[in-house]
């Protein structure tokens, strides 16, 4: 029975760390009970408006600790700027549809100024609520609503300390199946130039496109990881690993640069249709064995805490040097025997060498 709830618990965990999600709905939902308590509690009129002290809560804790101050402050910032503007249209108008469409208009507009951030929508929000339900007492709506929102969100950032959160596993996932894409790529084109010899334009030019979302889903949650572990206390315990994602980041981008100019030189110089292929019969399973050995290098990385030699035979990363050094003596020996000029395969050979060099980093 024991061991039934060690591994439940464990596969429950690790159903948590994949999900952050969870733990944010989590933390916001505390928080906002907190809030809601703390402002039944207040005196009048803020008890008056308890309902708005969860808003600042759930703004304070939807996102990591660093951020979750400075949106709270751009909040505040939006509710007050609306406040003053549904003022002023309140001092000159009388409420009408007139109104409600100056308030919003000049609101949105407000709503784009870059010192807000992402928080502009609040500026619109503000000025409805004050100037359609704070008729006749716009100095108290006023200031128990900005001032719940307040205290909410202080609630929330006291919360977030506490319980901070720092996405550090779908990080690793993320970087997990940016390398399984790059690697998966590299042998599918390996066995492409094998067995189908030159490429199909249209097909690759389609994988090469499925391959940003990857690229980009990865390298954002790691600058998520990042930002979280700013004043995170639980950073401390996590540091390392966090500076770890950052430098497999890195070296994944160069890696998917390099592997996609492979692929549009090979489109442009390899492709069914010219008759003047770039590589040929000859080059091509050279190529190939070239690319498998920077998938395998990409597929194991080295290890920086390895004291194993870097030019051991078991080496990827060396095995990989070897494979395009025999490519580059290959393409010489054919521009040499043919006077052909040999662009595409001098070019691939370059952008290649830069992939050994960010992988030997």
């Amino acid at each position: 029975m024991t061991r039934g709830w060690r591994r439940g618990s464990a596969a429950l965990r690790e159903v948590w760390v994949r999900h952050p999600r969870w733990s944010l709905a989590l933390r916001g939902a505390v928080a906002a009970a907190l809030a809601w308590v703390v402002g039944v509690l207040a005196p009048a009129p803020l008890s008056e408006y308890p309902y708005y002290a969860p808003l600042g809560a759930v703004v304070a804790t939807a996102g990591t600790l660093a951020r979750s101050a400075r949106e709270s402050l751009q909040t505040v910032g939006a509710l007050l700027l609306g406040a003053g503007i549904a003022l002023a249209a309140d001092a000159v108008l009388e409420p009408s549809a007139l109104a409600v469409a100056l308030v919003v208009g000049v609101a949105l507009l407000c709503a784009g100024w870059r010192v807000l951030g992402g928080t502009g929508v609040w500026v619109a929000n503000s000025a409805l609520f004050v100037l359609v339900l704070g008729q006749g007492q716009d100095a108290e709506y006023i200031g128990a609503f900005a001032g719940l929102v307040v205290v909410g969100a202080g609630i929330g950032i006291v919360v977030n300390l506490l319980w901070p959160p720092l996405p550090i596993t779908p990080s690793d996932l993320a970087l997990r199946a940016l390398r399984a894409s790059l690697v998966e790529q590299l042998d599918d084109l390996a066995d492409w130039l094998d067995d189908e010899g030159p490429l199909e334009p249209d097909e690759w030019e389609r994988r090469r496109h499925a391959l940003y979302p990857t690229i980009e889903g990865a390298r954002a949650a790691v600058a998520h990881s990042g930002e979280a572990s700013r004043g995170n206390l639980r950073a401390r315990r996590y540091g390392e690993r966090v500076r770890t994602q950052a430098r497999e980041s890195a070296v994944l981008g160069a890696a998917a640069e390099v592997v996609d100019e492979v692929v549009r030189l090979l489109v442009d110089g390899e492709r069914t249709g010219r008759d003047d292929v770039a590589l040929g019969p000859r080059l091509r399973p050279e190529l190939a064995t070239a690319l498998r050995s920077f998938a395998d290098a990409l597929r194991d990385p080295v290890d920086d805490t390895d004291d194993t030699d870097g030019d051991s035979a078991d080496d990827p990363c060396a095995g990989f040097a070897r494979s395009l050094d025999r490519l580059r003596d290959v393409v010489r020996e054919s521009r040499e025997r043919t006077g052909g000029d040999h662009f595409v395969a001098g070019a691939l050979v370059v952008v290649l060498g830069r992939g050994h060099d960010v992988l030997a980093g």
